[in-house]
């Protein structure tokens, strides 16, 4: 096996830290646990204030709004009125799960009665739904008619049932990926049975369950897998947990049944063909697989499950953890190339943290936890506004970008809300784990005191980490004896880790990244251990001239100024030959630093990025030696310029063949579907159909943009504004081996007095339209000629 150090130092591919753990194959019994989250208390640091924040946001929402359609569907008077948002859609109910997980979560590290009461009273109001149905099914989710109503959902599962499928990777029999919100229904109620015992949540499940069950028990296996085409959360995950509560095999069965082949089997196999998949699809399956694993020891979901965890964090993750450009996963080592507005959607780093507590439990390996903290710091922190409780969808890394927080209106509902209010509840979860064998780890240095049952100890945790690099562990209170300490020495520290017991150096036993000291510990002994942070270059995955900075596990950032004032600048790049004696310390207690002569066009303070939550920054740079920045500046300032002018002028911009866009933009077609191709995401039209779009326009002269892949086949259609023709493209293998925008004139009297205009795209006959991977609306400059 390549050692972490070895892994860090020897390939960019993986640069986090040495993301390599061993390959051996674990046993399904969990070699370590968590302490119980309910044993973990915070000290002051920006953890705690997540949970704090995090906290009141769950008090401001109001649980009969979350329960509108529950009730109405189940032909019970609404209590309050609906949500907007996502909640006001066909896949209104998710946020409900998501909730009732973090009620329970926030409960365990606050011990609020209020977060008990509310939780019971949704499981209540859930049971009541349930039973008026007199199915087993209960449910808020939404189905659209042709004429734009919103029904009740479920009608679509007697479809299903009678082999009436029609499957996309949205969109079931036209309910917005039913299965999914199912999987949080489920996820939700099982949080609040396992956190307190209340056997009506688990009742509620298993009908729930259990009605599912009986639609895919209609089902021929070609079938089954339509279905899966379509978005379904970790829905195995919830059967398998569902067996490991009740002992029921007709959950275990159900969690097999629920295995999307074209997606698995290959990761099964150890291959990666996560290119153009949408990412967090694809992340709850294989939690499921890995708790499908626990439960049954199945060695090929343990083995999907793996292979995919390695191929997500060496080979496409940003250096704050996250992954996906756009929501897609793009060809592996090509992180350079989608540094976007629209990088690392935080739903997929909530799971993937979820996958990494999973693998770490079968057999622990500091590997794992290197990512996790690295995520976790970078990202998670960074989802959450402290000051408004709101959360980001996605966490963009293009210089100059702000981040786009969900507002107090609670208006919004995306996906990333639901994953926010339950990542923001548990903080301290990770923190301090026991293992079968009596070890006492600790995987995160967060400052937080624990009891610790198997001894009856309380432990403490003292640390000012990442921007200090000592932790202390108090055994404030302990039951004598003889057990190995582990603290994880992440792979960046390489050799620089030092360890005292009650003051005095030690030499510990270094094994899978972890200091392990074994002696007979009393109470009041300390062990510390003491990490190097210094600033460090870490290269994108597959590009070894686009750089980030890091400090320890911290990523930092140029702060690019306030929020509100727009960034019209050059991306700020590295240049020189010693780019880090250019980094200089302003206040090392804070992680703040400064360039002196290093960055272009001018130096900048360099900060922590997750703290940026107004601010905008710079997180990955273009490097530089002085001969070749000399050669490069006119071209790179000047491509800059143009990407920056035409961002400025923007009205409006549409990214065909992604949901959210999509559903932004009020977009309805005939036979067209989405695609992505090199990691771009488009929409086609196919003969006799067309695909169109609500844009915003201005007044004034406009232009349309629309942008294409060089190579296509010979192929013709239309572009039409408000019905009117503007344009007829002709796309013919013109542009080898690069996308390319055209730019068409919008006439000035189809936009006059008006807000918005449709935008339709038609073929010929006998002909397809496009791909088009984006249309632009902006405006014209004075005598700009086309």
């Amino acid at each position: 096996m390549v050692s972490r150090r070895e892994v860090m130092m020897g390939t960019a591919a993986l640069s986090f830290a040495g993301r390599a753990f061993a390959a051996a194959m674990p046993t399904p019994m969990a070699q370590a646990r968590p302490l119980p989250l309910a044993a973990i208390r915070l000290h002051p640091s920006d953890q705690a204030t997540a949970v704090a924040v995090n906290h009141r946001y769950l008090l401001r929402l109001d649980p009969d709004r979350l329960l509108h359609n529950v009730r109405l569907y189940a032909g019970l008077p609404p209590k309050a009125a609906i949500y907007g948002g996502w909640e006001s859609d066909t896949i209104a109910g998710h946020t409900l799960g998501h909730y009732l997980s973090a009620l329970a979560l926030t409960w365990q590290q606050t011990h609020d009665a209020e977060l008990h009461r509310r939780a019971d009273y949704i499981v209540g109001e859930l049971a009541l739904a349930q039973a008026t149905r007199g199915t087993g099914y209960v449910g808020a989710l939404g189905r659209k008619t042709k004429d734009g109503t919103i029904v009740d959902g479920e009608v679509i599962f007697a479809e299903i049932r009678r082999g009436e499928i029609t499957s996309g990777g949205f969109d079931l029999n036209g309910s917005w990926s039913p299965l999914y919100t199912v999987h949080k229904w489920l996820a939700g109620l099982l949080d609040v049975h396992q956190t307190w015992g209340d056997p009506r949540a688990l009742g509620v499940a298993e009908g729930l369950a259990g009605y599912i069950a009986g639609v895919f028990a209609a089902l021929t296996p070609a079938q089954v897998q339509t279905v899966l085409g379509c978005e379904y959360g970790g829905l195995n995950e919830s059967y398998a947990e569902l067996h490991a509560r009740t002992g029921d095999a007709r959950w275990l069965r159900m969690a097999r049944l629920i295995h999307d082949d074209t997606v698995l089997d290959p990761l099964a196999r150890g291959e990666d063909r996560l290119a153009n998949l949408h990412a967090n699809t694809q992340v709850p399956k294989l939690i499921g697989l890995a708790r499908l694993y626990e439960v049954a020891g199945d060695p090929a979901a343990a083995a999907a499950a793996r292979t995919f965890w390695t191929a997500v964090t060496a080979h496409h993750s940003y250096v704050i953890g996250g992954n996906a450009d756009r929501e897609y996963f793009t060809a592996p080592d090509t992180i350079a190339d989608h540094i976007t507005e629209q990088t690392c959607e935080h739903c997929n780093t909530y799971n993937m943290l979820k996958l990494t507590r999973q693998l770490w439990s079968w057999q622990p390996d500091g590997a794992l936890f290197d990512y996790y903290e690295r995520a976790h710091l970078n990202h998670v922190l960074a989802q959450q506004d402290p000051a408004t409780g709101g959360f980001t969808y996605m966490t963009p890394l293009m210089s100059g970008v702000a981040r786009d927080y969900s507002t107090t209106a609670d208006d919004a509902f995306w996906c990333c809300v639901g994953s926010g209010m339950e990542s923001h509840a548990k903080h301290g979860d990770s923190v301090f784990w026991e293992g079968t064998d009596g070890t006492f780890y600790v995987n995160l240095y967060t400052a937080a005191d624990a009891d610790w049952a198997a001894r009856g100890a309380t432990v403490s945790l003292a640390t000012r980490y990442p921007f200090e690099g000592e932790a202390t562990l108090t055994f404030a209170k302990l039951r004598a004896g003889r057990f190995p300490v582990a603290l994880r020495i992440p792979a960046w520290a390489g050799e620089g880790a030092r360890v005292t017991v009650n003051g005095a150096a030690v030499t510990p036993v270094r094994a899978r990244g972890y200091a392990i000291v074994t002696r007979h510990w009393r109470a009041g002994d300390r062990i510390a251990i003491t990490l190097p942070l210094a600033v460090r270059l870490e290269p994108a995955p597959g590009d070894p001239r686009t750089v980030a900075l890091v400090r320890g596990p911290l990523v930092l950032a140029a702060d690019l100024g306030p929020a509100t004032t727009p960034w019209a600048q050059a991306d700020p790049a590295l240049v020189g030959s010693d780019l880090l004696a250019g980094i200089v310390a302003t206040d090392a207690t804070a992680a703040h630093y400064a360039t002196r002569g290093i960055l272009r066009p001018g130096d900048r303070d360099i900060v922590p990025f997750y703290r940026q939550y107004r601010r905008r920054s710079a997180v990955y740079f273009r490097r530089f030696d002085d001969a070749e920045w000399r050669r490069e500046e006119a071209a790179f300032t000047a491509e800059q310029a143009r990407l920056r002018d035409i961002a400025a002028r923007s009205v409006d911009v549409m990214h065909l063949g992604e949901m959210q866009p999509e559903r932004d933009h009020g977009l309805t077609s005939e036979l067209s579907y989405p695609l992505t191709y090199r990691g771009r995401a488009g929409r086609d039209a196919r003969s006799g159909g067309w695909f169109e779009c609500t844009m915003a326009v201005r007044p004034g002269p406009l232009l349309l943009q629309a942008t294409y892949w060089g190579d296509e086949r010979p192929r013709d259609f239309d572009l039409l504004v408000d019905n009117v023709r503007v344009a007829t493209q002709h796309l013919a293998n013109d542009h080898p081996g690069r996308f390319f925008d055209v730019v068409y004139p919008l006439p000035e009297p189809l936009t006059r007095g008006k807000s918005k205009v449709r935008i339709r795209v038609v073929p010929h006959n006998g002909s397809s339209a496009g791909p088009v991977f984006g249309l632009r609306i902006y405006t014209a400059k004075p005598g700009e000629t086309l």
